[in-house]
């Protein structure tokens, strides 16, 4: 059954054991490889081939002209917007330095790896989906926490692929997403004004004078919780618990009578029956297919001091990279082309991401673009659509366009959850209908356009909580104080996250089937035609 998930267009030749390794692995196996035809590839021919490529390429060399007045320490010449005010700047030096002495949490050539991957999904080759928290915490930092939000992005890839045919691209918000940026500096409670709460990896949330006050050590505490749930996540991506053979192993307890429940444990059931086929047919069990998995981490690129002690040179290439996660992105409070983020995000070599509002023009988007991607390399280049449906239907197409016109390659990524965060009584929540309406939007302007839709950006957790309202967890108004645990903004639960794969998956099937009729056709699809299929 899976086999019928992967598609016809560019694989009709392969052999059924070379289709199942590229649906569940990412890339071709080595015997043969494959060069997947795309609407993408229709319009960038030569992308697509550098994209096939089994070696990553750099975002830029270390001698490129936009790195001739850059070094990681330049957006110190640049006004830092959203950074805290350290009373104590002694402690301060001495917290940097420690961790300037630490080793790099991830790897150069990791980071390459997840750009090749990103690659793919702005050709439509692949699809990224990250999630987690809000901002992780230290008070809810454990072992178990952690498996379950690994353990449900795992059922959401499974759903994806199996549904999608394609593969998916799984990065965690985790290991490093502490920092917050606020509208506010300050907040007041029955008249009491107190400096906003920014992250455990700044200040705590309890509402005191002493919790408020931004505490140097815990940017070390934030280092080290990080470096523990690498470790732990590396483990379950390589240790055998994320080998496919495990798929209906994976779900959580609490959701075992829901209908997201079930539905996943149908669709595990009928991958086990294909990887049983497979096996059969001469696949390994112990192909690294079936027992590893990629996994990236990535956070918001926000406290500028922590991110220049973890920025370190890679002995390979020469290039910097921040190496406090694989994937960073500038959010929309920090994106001004004339400040500190952008320049400091411009000369590092990971893949990096923009949060982009309605308030973007397009000329600007074209201009930050190019800031940050001057050589245009395949997968360097997220741009984070959060807007809210309405607006993003309104104003999505024409940053689109405008890129487009510019021959410009990012991958589009969807952010639902930001557009529609809203107030009930004192809890912030946000309603499911909300945020399935502007991924259904988000996929409807690329489906219109021609354009590839390349990921979604969830903020969710494994755990049974009640902080959205809505979906088919049926949560109320009323069960909001129920399992209110966020220190933040409110995240899916695991069964909402669930839910929310279901429906991605079945917009990335309609645009494979919309490929594959296409390409039968031999040009563009008859008005109407995209609706029938």
């Amino acid at each position: 059954m899976i086999l019928s998930q992967v598609g016809t267009v560019g694989l009709n030749r392969l052999s059924l054991r070379e289709q199942f390794c590229n649906v569940a692995s990412g890339y071709a196996c080595k015997s043969r490889p494959v060069r997947r035809v795309t609407l993408a590839s229709q319009r960038h021919g030569d992308y697509v081939n550098a994209v096939s490529a089994e070696a990553p390429v750099l975002p830029f060399t270390k001698d490129a002209e936009h790195l001739e007045k850059w070094s990681k320490s330049s957006w110190r010449k640049r006004k830092a917007h959203q950074q805290p005010e350290y009373p104590e700047q002694e402690r301060l030096v001495e917290a940097i330095a420690e961790i300037n002495r630490m080793p790099p949490l991830v790897f150069a050539g990791e980071c390459r790896t997840l750009q090749a991957r990103l690659a793919k999904c702005a050709a439509g080759e692949s699809f990224m989906l990250t999630g987690g928290d809000c901002a992780e915490s230290f008070s809810q930092f454990s072992a178990d926490r952690i498996r379950d939000a690994f353990r449900v992005m795992l059922q959401m890839s499974v759903v994806m692929m199996f549904g999608g045919g394609v593969p998916v691209v799984k990065v965690g918000r985790m290991a490093g997403q502490f920092a917050k940026p606020r509208s506010s500096g300050s907040e007041t409670i029955d008249g009491v004004s107190l400096p906003s709460y920014r992250g455990d990896i700044i200040n705590g949330p309890e509402f005191t004078e002493k919790a408020r006050v931004p505490d140097p050590s815990r940017l070390v505490k934030a280092y080290n919780q990080s470096a523990a749930t690498l470790n732990l996540l590396r483990g379950f991506s390589t240790g055998g618990y994320a080998g496919l053979a495990r798929v209906t192993q994976w779900n959580l307890d609490f959701m075992d009578n829901s209908d997201e429940g079930k539905a996943y444990l149908d669709v595990a059931q009928r991958v086990k029956e294909a990887i049983q086929f497979m096996n059969a047919s001469g696949l390994s069990a112990n192909h690294p297919i079936m027992t590893e998995t990629e996994f990236f981490v990535s956070h918001e690129c926000l406290l500028m001091d922590y991110e220049e002690a973890l920025t370190r040179q890679d002995s390979t290439t020469g290039l910097w990279y921040d190496c406090s996660g694989h994937f960073l992105w500038c959010g929309e409070r920090t994106r001004q082309l004339d400040a500190a983020h952008v320049e400091f995000m411009r000369g590092i070599g990971n893949p990096i991401g923009v949060k982009v509002s309605d308030k973007m023009d397009p000329n600007d988007l074209v201009t930050m673009i190019h800031s940050f991607n001057p050589e245009n390399t395949p997968g360097r280049l997220a741009v984070i659509v959060r807007m809210g449906q309405e607006k993003l239907r309104a104003k999505l197409p024409a940053l689109v366009q405008a890129v487009e016109r510019a021959g410009q390659t990012v991958t589009w990524i969807c952010d639902p959850m930001h557009g529609n965060t809203e107030s009930c009584g004192s809890y912030k929540t946000r309603r499911y209908e909300n945020i399935r309406a502007e991924v259904e939007a988000f996929f409807d302007v690329h489906e219109e356009l021609g354009t590839v839709p390349g990921g979604i950006h969830l903020e969710m957790t494994g755990d049974n909580v009640t902080e959205c309202i809505g979906g088919g967890a049926s949560i109320e108004e009323t069960d909001l104080s129920s399992r209110y645990h966020t220190h933040c903004d409110p995240r899916l639960n695991a069964e909402q996250a669930l839910e929310m794969s279901f429906y991605v998956a079945s917009r990335l099937r309609k645009r494979r089937d919309m490929m594959a009729f296409q390409a039968l056709q031999g040009g563009e699809l008859i008005a109407g035609e995209a609706d029938m299929l």
